[in-house]
């Protein structure tokens, strides 16, 4: 579907918004903003916003929906405010979604652009008014040896390449497998949809981090737009972006795993032995740099009694720099471009960057290669650039290894005709709900180790809430701005002034509900998520913990984040009437509202779309990693549960449920696991 260009009225009343949500820029902002929902957004979306701003500035359309025959152009600021809340607030959802994606759109931008480049007057002035000076460490000067394959010169339609395994993504699954296969003697390539950075090219500001290392450009969402969602898009995927924390699954939810979903050897000596390779492997340790939010929550849990520690890491060397999410150009993070791509690289294995696979191809009932699209220099392969720019390329294969995550995966098994009723199902995505706690002291959340400590004193399901894990959330300014709620132009203003203060924390909540993933006509992802009762009930009881550990810990403010309900100390010295202003806000948080398209909740963690189990009729894929299919038309198997041969699933999309913690030792786990089911059978 080509989209038609943005007209000028569109991106006049687009800038109308993006004044009223922040003040300044707004004709820069309108066009980076129209330009990344091109790139990121699927046309059925676009269409939808597009319609959103023709009917602002319809007299007709609003007199409908607000009683009153003007154009938004035509209000005065103070009534933009209110109309836009009232959008905020509709019990229609198209007007809540709406206003949620510009909202959180436009503030992102605002402080996250640095600026037009060779501007005079420091680059963005938003960012010198909250005096935001983030941690600028030098770049190594022992770059990662990973390198991507030049492809030969194209002759044709297509350019193909031979080996023993392709394996389909690059993040922390691929790369292990990649490890495991190349040390092995195994002929290796790997594709990877996004680009390859070096420590030297990595983004130095917040918009080109997410513009160039995140999927979807950083816009990725739901298809509602309830829940935000962080996903490595580059090489390295996660674990060149991520926080580093490591921690394993939790044992009684690998218990349940071998009981429910007949897993074997996940919770015994086997996973163990695994784990414990992983993390030499990495090089996991205790933090060194406990930085002013992360010293919160071990004050504020050493106050309450709860338990909590110090974060596990994959760094060497590592504590005062603040820029993980912008990729590590130190080089101490032990990502995929200095531990398990560097390795495979280093043992052979061919990287193939700006390579979107689109398909397997599947003879027989056997996986013999794949097909990609490959787009060259520093555009992204998605359906938006596919085209002029790109070649074809077919890799021919004996074994295919999907690691592409539980959002690209299963829709690589859609696309080329596997069909099995859990394929693209049971999405777990660890809803998070934030806290911002506000101190007297400066916090400066985007400076030293990014996660240092964490709580899993909630670490355990039970009859009220699921399990969870309390981390701090190290934001930078554009982060900040659209995760903080907008209750008018001036009031979001004097918050983000504030940024200095504040220290937020997030609840790694363990999934009460569940999404599912599809391609839409276009060709792109949709993502849809809806939270049951329990979900509600956990995030609710994670929001009242957070804001008592807290103000154990001395904030003098608390926000609940996506919605108004805020606790403010006075400091009066009358210590009844403020515990009696605290019950009535630990009140307010256990009714918080999270509807659909309301905006509050987050996601650093996706899982569960081709979930490994025993049972053929409800898991796509075998407790080893073998893909189940029972599509007859494609060749691959003809009755329930039948096994396409010589293709796996390696990646997070195993995980039959989710686990509440972070997931990346888990992944990289199972990985190992399938590993060796990849060579026992080459």
């Amino acid at each position: 579907m080509a989209l038609r260009p943005w007209t000028d009225a569109e991106l006049a009343t687009l800038a109308e918004l993006a004044e009223t949500f922040v003040r300044g820029g707004a004709v820069r902002r309108a066009g980076l903003a129209a330009d990344a929902l091109t790139a990121a957004a699927d046309p059925e979306q676009i269409a939808q916003l597009r319609l959103v701003l023709r009917i602002f500035e319809s007299r007709a359309a609003n007199l409908a929906l607000t009683g009153r025959a003007a154009r938004f152009r035509d209000l005065s600021p103070a009534d933009r405010e209110r109309y836009l809340l009232g959008w905020g607030t509709s019990s229609l959802a198209l007007k809540r979604s709406a206003f949620t994606a510009y909202r959180t759109l436009l503030t992102f931008l605002a402080y996250a652009d640095p600026g037009p480049s060779g501007s005079s007057g420091g680059g963005n002035p938003l960012l010198a008014a909250i005096d935001y000076r983030p941690d600028d460490p030098p770049v190594t000067t022992r770059l990662t040896t990973v390198r991507a394959t030049e492809l030969p010169p194209q002759a044709g339609e297509e350019t193909v390449l031979d080996a023993d395994v392709v394996i389909v993504g690059s993040g922390a699954a691929g790369g292990v497998v990649a490890a495991e296969l190349a040390q092995a003697g195994r002929s290796v390539v790997v594709l990877e949809a996004g680009r390859l950075f070096d420590e030297a090219r990595m983004p130095r500001d917040e918009l080109a981090a997410y513009d160039g290392l995140y999927l979807n450009h950083g816009l990725l969402t739901t298809w509602d737009g309830s829940v935000t969602i962080l996903a490595g898009g580059a090489v390295g995927g996660g674990t060149t972006v991520n926080w580093m924390t490591c921690i394993d699954v939790p044992a009684d939810v690998r218990a349940e795993w071998a009981r429910e979903h007949g897993v074997d050897g996940i919770d015994g000596a086997e996973w163990d032995g695994d784990r414990s390779a992983i993390e030499a492997e990495l090089g996991v340790a205790e933090s060194v740099v406990v930085p002013p939010k992360d010293e919160a929550i071990l004050r504020g849990a050493e106050r309450l009694g709860w338990e909590a520690a110090k974060t596990r890491r994959d760094a060497t060397d590592c504590g005062d720099c603040g820029r993980c999410p912008f990729g590590c150009v130190r080089g101490t993070k032990q990502s995929g471009l200095r531990a398990h791509l560097a390795t495979a690289v280093g043992a052979g294995a061919r990287l193939v960057a700006g390579a979107a696979v689109s398909s397997l191809i599947v003879e027989g009932g056997r996986a013999v290669g794949v097909v990609a699209e490959v787009v060259s220099g520093d555009g992204e392969p998605d359906a938006a650039a596919v085209g002029a720019s790109s070649r074809r390329l077919v890799v021919r294969a004996s074994q295919v290894v999907l690691a592409a995550g539980a959002l690209r995966t299963p829709t690589i098994l859609e696309a080329s005709g596997l069909s099995h009723s859990g394929i693209g199902q049971g999405l777990r995505i660890h809803p998070v709900p934030l806290i911002a706690g506000l101190f007297d002291e400066p916090i400066d959340m985007w400076r030293g180790t990014l996660q240092a400590a964490r709580s899993l004193e909630f670490n355990q399901d039970d009859d009220e809430h699921r399990r969870y894990a309390i981390e701090s959330a190290p934001g930078h300014p554009g982060l900040m701005a659209f995760a903080l709620p907008w209750e008018g132009t001036d009031a979001h203003a004097g918050l983000m002034l504030e940024a200095r203060h504040v220290a937020p924390l997030i609840a790694i909540t363990r999934d009460g509900g569940q999404g599912r993933v599809r391609l839409t006509k276009s060709r792109r992802v949709r993502i849809d998520y809806q939270l049951d009762a329990a979900g509600i009930a956990t995030l609710r009881h994670a929001l009242v913990s957070m804001a008592n550990l807290a103000r154990a810990a001395g904030a003098s403010r608390i926000i609940a984040v996506g919605a108004r309900p805020r606790w403010h100390d006075t400091r009066s010295g009358q210590s009844t009437d403020e515990s009696r202003r605290f019950t009535v806000y630990e009140d307010a948080l256990r009714a918080f509202d999270f509807a659909p398209n309301r905006g509050s909740v987050f996601s650093a963690h996706q899982m569960g779309t081709a979930r490994l189990g025993g049972d053929a009729r409800t898991h796509p894929v075998d407790p080893r990693g073998h893909v189940r299919s029972t599509a007859g038309g494609s060749g691959a198997g003809g009755g329930t549960g039948d096994l396409v041969t010589g293709l796996y699933v390696a990646d997070g999309s195993l995980f039959p449920t989710g686990i509440g913690v972070n997931p990346m030792i888990g992944v990289m786990t199972l990985a190992k696991r399938v590993a060796r089911t990849v060579l026992a059978e080459g």
